[in-house]
């Protein structure tokens, strides 16, 4: 009998851990399915219906972006727009940082960046994902956002080229990631979204090397 006694508490410790275990992983799921939920709201496509102005998709370049917005419905409409791509990449990141664990957060970072890229609500056609990758990684890592911000104003400030600026501040991103030793997830899901804004910007890439890229200021399709 002493025996069996001291095995209950044993037992119930297990299921308790168990149970804490699946409840861990299930808001873990919850909360990046909420991240890619939150990042699939196309920030362009509700500004312009709301504002009475032509779809984003279908006019200017077709991107539904902040760039795109500015072309077609002018700066405060832009405004708008890169405000809520941001937030909505910053949004699920703090939430998933203030409920669970770095791999959370860093799944949570990538699923909001990948709704924006891929909407459920549209048909999965989204934009390139670079502002909601600046909010995502401002909740994120927010040294490597700083270090992004800066080397975007330095490309933009030598060659007033929105897309590269772009695919640059990406690029260093997980490379500075890599030089302050964050967290392997981190580090990975900076490199995913890396690699997706390079390839959102093949068309601009073309246009780059044709010397055909559009500059700030100029009205060419971006």
């Amino acid at each position: 009998m002493p025996a069996q006694s001291a095995r209950r508490p044993r037992r119930i410790l297990d299921r308790g851990t168990a149970c804490s275990f699946y409840v861990i992983m299930v808001l873990g799921l919850l909360l990046i399915a909420s991240a890619y939920l939150i990042g699939s709201v196309a920030s362009a496509v509700v500004v312009c219906r709301f504002l009475n102005l032509p779809d984003p998709r279908s006019g200017g370049s077709g991107n539904p972006g902040a760039t795109n917005v500015l072309r077609i419905g002018g700066k405060s409409a832009a405004a708008l727009t890169l405000a809520g791509d941001v937030v909505k990449g910053l949004v699920p990141v703090l939430l998933a940082r203030a409920l669970s664990n770095e791999l959370v957060v860093a799944a949570a970072a990538l699923a909001a960046f990948l709704g924006h890229l891929y909407p459920i609500y549209f048909g999965f056609a989204g934009g390139k994902g670079v502002a909601t990758a600046f909010g995502a990684v401002a909740g994120l890592a927010f040294p490597v956002m700083l270090v992004m911000g800066v080397a975007w104003l330095i490309v933009v400030a030598a060659t007033r080229y929105v897309s590269l600026a772009s695919m640059v501040a990406a690029g260093v991103a997980p490379v500075a990631a890599f030089a302050l030793a964050l967290h392997p997830a981190t580090f990975a899901a900076l490199a995913v979204m890396a690699g997706f804004i390079v390839h959102r910007h093949k068309a601009n890439i073309a246009r780059l090397r044709s010397g055909t890229e559009s500059r700030i200021g100029e009205n060419a399709d971006s």
